[in-house]
């Protein structure tokens, strides 16, 4: 009911002034947070099975860390995995530069390549075991140029070492597999070379085997035993750092003394790792992923070498082996399982 000049009751009016007021309420922060600007988001390209790089990840969160960035806080992360089919990469790079990623981190070799071939405007930071000079990827390692750097581990270089390593441990074998991946090009001819002349130093003979696919990957064990090659040594590649759990499973069953590049062939029962420490050099990917969104450019960063080294010996397996590790390896272990 209207009082005198079409005035409302004055509770009326009250009650209608409050429920605007909290209308305005509800609806400014809204609009203030959609003003906001987005979290940066970092594309991460990698050539393997997210299941098999669980502690590598918790490398690269650390390294972000480190710089203040943290995962879902202020910064988002999205992955994109190849699984192993590298054919796979020049769309899931496109992919991520349709999302306007900050910046790209690609390991190892593969995916690099691709993310540079794919964009010379984003910041890419990579993590691989080859000399990225000799990749194409850098010009320089002190001025990488350009909008890429990263991080270079030792697990390519070292396929030498893990050959001295077998031939310590089965110091009567003359014949030794090595087990590469040709679909990882750069990794297959380094490490090729790398094992021919470490074979010939060591005055034993190598015999190449190759494998892309899990199916090639049992044919060449079995090939292996058919030779009857006194060890196996596993080449560095992410397919086969996916399949660790298998390649373990396979050295077992056909009693063959295998050394891989990572812990996780050791826990899952293989006998023997020795290579980079990844998590380490993940952390120190991270770190330059974080400096890069803080806007520091990678021309002005130059390419870092993670230098630590990491061996695990598996006492179990070598028992089961029937063979007998010698004191001068277990004494380099970082690591020994009983």
């Amino acid at each position: 009911m209207l009082l005198g000049g079409g005035q409302m009751p004055i509770d009326i009016a009250r009650r209608q002034f409050i429920s605007a007021l909290g209308s305005v309420a509800v609806a400014w922060p809204l609009g203030a947070r959609a003003q906001q600007p987005a979290m940066p988001v970092i594309g991460f390209l990698h050539g393997g099975v997210a299941d098999g790089f669980t502690r590598e990840m918790e490398g690269f969160r650390l390294g972000l860390k480190e710089t203040g960035n943290d995962e879902n806080r202020n910064v988002a992360i999205e992955f994109r995995w190849a699984e192993g089919h590298y054919d796979r990469l020049p769309g899931l790079v496109a992919d991520l530069i349709r999302r306007n990623v900050a910046v790209i981190v690609a390991s190892p070799t593969p995916p690099a390549l691709a993310a540079k071939a794919a964009t010379a405007t984003i910041p890419i930071v990579f993590e691989l075991g080859t000399d990225p000079v000799a990749a194409g990827l850098v010009t320089s390692l002190n001025r990488p140029g350009g909008n890429i750097t990263g991080i270079s581990n030792l697990s390519v270089a070292l396929v030498s070492k893990r050959l001295e390593v077998m031939h310590q441990i089965v110091p009567d074998a003359m014949l030794f597999a090595v087990l590469l991946n040709p679909s990882n090009l750069a990794t297959f001819q380094t490490e090729t070379a790398f094992a021919r002349e470490a074979a010939a130093t060591l005055g034993i003979r190598v015999q190449f085997l190759e494998a892309g696919t899990s199916q090639e990957i049992e044919a060449a064990f079995a090939k292996a035993a058919e030779l009857r090659a006194g060890a196996l040594v596993i080449g560095a590649d992410p397919f086969f750092v996916s399949m660790q759990n298998e390649t373990a499973a396979l050295a077992a069953r056909y009693g063959l003394p295998t050394i891989d590049i990572q812990r996780g062939f050791v826990t899952a029962g293989g006998l023997i790792s020795y290579g980079g420490d990844f998590v380490d050099a993940y952390r120190l990917a991270g770190v330059y992923t974080g400096r890069i969104l803080k806007e520091e450019k990678p021309a002005d960063l130059p390419v870092q070498q993670s230098t630590k080294i990491e061996m695990v010996v598996n006492l179990k397996a070598a028992k089961a082996l029937g063979i007998t590790i010698p004191l001068a390896v277990l004494g380099r272990a970082d690591e020994v399982i009983e």
